[in-house]
C-alpha cells in the first residue's frame, strides 16, 4: 500500500493534485444536489467539501493551487460575458432600466452597510476580512476571486478572506429566500393575483413581432411599391406574403400593390394602427398562411462563418426570388429584421418565401446545426488574452497613489460581454451551444472553488471553534438581509413591481440562482427569471469591480491594516 500513501501525501505530485481536485469536486457536486426545505447549495458545496478534506489533511502545492484558482475563475467569468453579452445592452431599454437602477441600489446599500461594519468592529474584523463577509453575505464568488486577486497585488499575508465568505455565505443564501418570504408576508401578496398582474403587464409591454392582414382600399397606392409605402410610413414593417388576383407570392421591397390586393404584415404591435389605416382596412377573414399556400416558411439557423457580422441589408433579399426574414431569434431574444441588424452566429431567422427561393437561402446561411458543436477556440482563447491584458492595464484614479486594475476577473467579464455583443463586427465567432457555455463555467466556478476550499480548510475550522466565524456570520447576515428588504419593499411600496419580479430582482442582485430555483415554485409563469436575467449582467459587473475599489480606497486612505 506505499503506492497508495505516496499518492494520498505528495502534494506535488500531479497524480495526486488531480486526484485531489476529483476527489473534491465530484464530492461537493454530489452533496451540493441535497435540498434543505427545498434549497440546496449547488456547485457552491465544492467550497465546504475543499474546506473540510483540506482540514482532514489534502493538500495541494500552493503554486498549482494558485493557479488553477486563477484559470477557473477566468474561465467562469468569460463564459459569463458571453452568454450575458447579447443581452447586456438591451437590459437598459424600458422596465430593464427601472428594475436595474433597483440593483444598482441594493450594491450600493449593501457596500455602504459593509464599511459601516468595518468602521464599527475594526478592533476585531479586517478590511479584507468585512470583504470576505460581504461576498459570502451577497453569493458572489467572482467577486471574491477579484478581491483575492487585489490583495495578492498588496501583498496581504493577513487570514484567507474566504474564511469569511464560507461563514456568511450558507446563512446568505437562506436568508435571500426568507427575506422574500418576509415580503410576501409584509405585503400580503396573493400569487394566483399577482400571476394575472404578470401576464396582464406582459401583454401591455409586449413589442415583439406580430403579424396581421391589411387590405389595400387606399387608392393612393395603387401601383407604388411596398418599398415607397414604408417610407411613407415610416414605421418599419415587413410583406411577408401578398394575394392579388387569387395568387399568393412573397414580395420584395420592389414588388407593386393594388387596391383589392390582401397582404400579410410583419411588424412591432405599436406600429399596427398606423400601417392598418395607411393601407385601408384590416381583413381578419383570410390567413395567407395556410398549408394550401405554395409560400413556405421555415427557421433557419445561422451555422456559416462567411454570415457572422454581415446585416440582414448585405443578404440582399432583394436578389432571392421574394424570401423575407420576419423575424430574428437570439439568445432568448426576439428581434425585430431591420436592415442594419447585425447577424451573429447562431441566429435563428424566420424566412417566408417560395420553397425553392428558401432553399438557396438556407444553403446560403448553413443551418448546419452540427457545425455551431464546434466551437471556435481560437476566437475564445484570443478573447481571454485580451481580457487579461486589459485586466492588468493600470487605471489611474485621481488621488489615488496606486492604479485600479480589473484584475483576472474584472478585464476578461468586460471583453466577454462586448465580444458576446459586437464580436460580429470584428468577424470573430465567439459562439457557444448553451451545453458548452454551461459545461465550461462550471469547471470553472468548480476549479475556482475547490482551490479556494483547499487553502483555506484549517483557518475556517479554527475561525468557527475559537476565532470570528460566529461573528462572520452574523455580520453577514446584515449585509443581505437590509439592502435587498430595503430594495424589495421600495420597489413594491413605490413602483408596484410584481412580487414574482421582485423575487426575480432579488435573486439577480445577489447573482444567487438558489433564490431563483425557489422563485420557479412559486408560480409556472417565467416571470421571475425575466427580472434575474435583466438584472443579472451589471449585476455580476458591479459586485466584481465593487470588492477592488473598496478595497484599494479604503486601504490607502483608511490604512485597515
Amino acid at each position: 500500500m506505499d503506492w497508495f500513501d505516496s499518492l494520498l501525501s505528495n502534494p506535488s505530485s500531479i497524480a495526486h493534485i488531480l486526484l485531489v481536485y476529483a476527489i473534491v469536486i465530484s464530492l461537493g457536486m454530489g452533496l451540493g444536489r441535497i435540498k434543505i426545505f427545498g434549497v440546496s447549495l449547488g456547485v457552491t458545496f465544492v467550497l465546504f467539501a475543499g474546506l473540510a478534506l483540506n482540514y482532514l489533511g489534502l493538500k495541494v502545492d500552493p503554486t498549482v493551487l494558485n493557479f488553477v484558482r486563477d484559470f477557473g475563475l477566468i474561465l467562469f467569468v468569460f463564459f459569463i460575458g458571453l452568454q450575458v453579452g447579447p443581452s447586456f445592452f438591451s437590459s437598459f431599454k424600458s422596465g430593464g432600466l427601472l428594475l436595474n437602477s433597483l440593483m444598482v441600489l441594493a450594491v450600493v446599500l449593501s457596500v455602504l452597510i459593509t464599511i459601516i461594519l468595518y468602521f464599527i468592529f475594526n478592533d476585531t474584523v479586517s478590511l479584507p476580512q468585512m470583504l470576505g463577509v460581504h461576498f459570502g453575505a451577497v453569493t458572489n464568488t467572482p467577486g471574491l476571486g477579484a478581491t483575492q486577486e487585489a490583495l495578492a497585488q498588496l501583498n496581504y499575508q493577513g487570514e484567507d478572506i474566504a474564511v469569511a465568505y464560507a461563514c456568511a455565505y450558507p446563512l446568505g443564501v437562506v436568508s435571500i429566500i426568507g427575506t422574500a418570504i418576509a415580503l410576501r408576508v409584509i405585503f400580503k401578496i396573493d400569487m394566483k393575483e399577482e400571476d394575472r398582474h404578470w401576464e396582464a403587464e406582459e401583454k401591455a409591454a409586449n413589442h415583439v413581432s406580430i403579424f396581421f392582414h391589411v387590405k389595400v382600399a387606399n387608392r393612393a397606392l395603387e401601383g407604388r411599391s411596398i418599398a415607397a409605402i414604408r417610407a411613407f410610413i415610416d414605421r418599419p414593417f415587413i410583406c411577408s406574403r401578398i394575394l392579388h388576383e387569387g395568387e399568393i407570392s412573397s414580395p420584395n421591397a420592389d414588388s407593386l400593390v393594388h387596391v383589392g390586393d390582401v397582404v400579410r404584415v410583419v411588424s412591432a404591435e405599436e406600429n399596427k394602427d398606423a400601417i392598418v389605416a395607411f393601407f385601408g382596412e384590416e381583413n381578419t377573414e383570410v390567413d395567407l398562411a395556410t398549408e394550401h399556400s405554395p409560400i413556405t416558411s421555415r427557421n433557419i439557423i445561422i451555422t456559416r462563418p462567411e454570415i457572422n457580422g454581415q446585416t440582414i441589408g448585405d443578404l440582399h433579399l432583394s436578389h432571392s426570388d421574394g424570401v423575407n426574414i420576419t423575424r430574428v431569434y437570439r439568445a432568448g431574444m426576439q428581434l425585430f429584421p431591420y436592415q442594419h441588424l447585425h447577424l451573429q452566429m447562431g441566429d435563428q431567422l424566420y424566412c417566408v418565401g417560395p420553397t425553392n427561393s428558401v432553399k438557396r437561402l438556407e444553403t446560403r446561411l448553413g443551418n448546419q446545426v452540427k457545425r455551431l458543436e464546434h466551437p471556435n477556440l481560437m476566437a475564445i482563447f484570443i478573447g481571454i488574452a485580451l481580457g487579461i491584458v486589459f485586466g492588468s492595464l493600470p487605471i489611474a484614479l485621481p488621488g489615488m497613489p496606486v492604479p485600479l486594475k480589473l484584475g483576472l476577473a474584472g478585464g476578461p467579464l468586460i471583453v466577454a460581454i462586448l465580444l458576446g455583443r459586437f464580436g460580429s463586427l470584428a468577424r470573430l465567432v465567439t459562439y457557444t451551444t448553451s451545453s458548452a457555455n454551461l459545461m465550461l463555467r462550471e469547471l470553472g466556478i468548480s476549479l475556482f472553488l475547490a482551490s479556494v476550499g483547499l487553502a483555506a480548510g484549517e483557518n475556517f475550522v479554527q475561525a468557527i471553534l475559537v476565532g470570528n466565524g460566529p461573528l462572520y456570520v452574523l455580520l453577514g447576515l446584515v449585509v443581505t438581509i437590509i439592502p435587498i428588504l430595503v430594495v424589495g419593499c421600495i420597489a413594491r411600496h413605490f413602483f408596484h413591481i410584481n412580487y414574482h419580479s421582485i423575487v426575480g430582482l432579488l435573486a439577480g442582485a445577489t447573482t444567487d440562482p438558489p433564490t431563483l430555483a425557489y422563485a420557479a415554485t412559486l408560480s409556472e409563469k417565467n416571470s421571475s427569471a425575466v427580472a434575474y436575467t435583466t438584472v443579472y449582467p451589471l449585476a455580476m459587473f458591479l459586485r466584481i469591480l465593487t470588492g477592488q475599489l473598496v478595497l484599494l480606497l479604503m486601504w490607502y486612505f483608511v490604512s485597515p491594516v
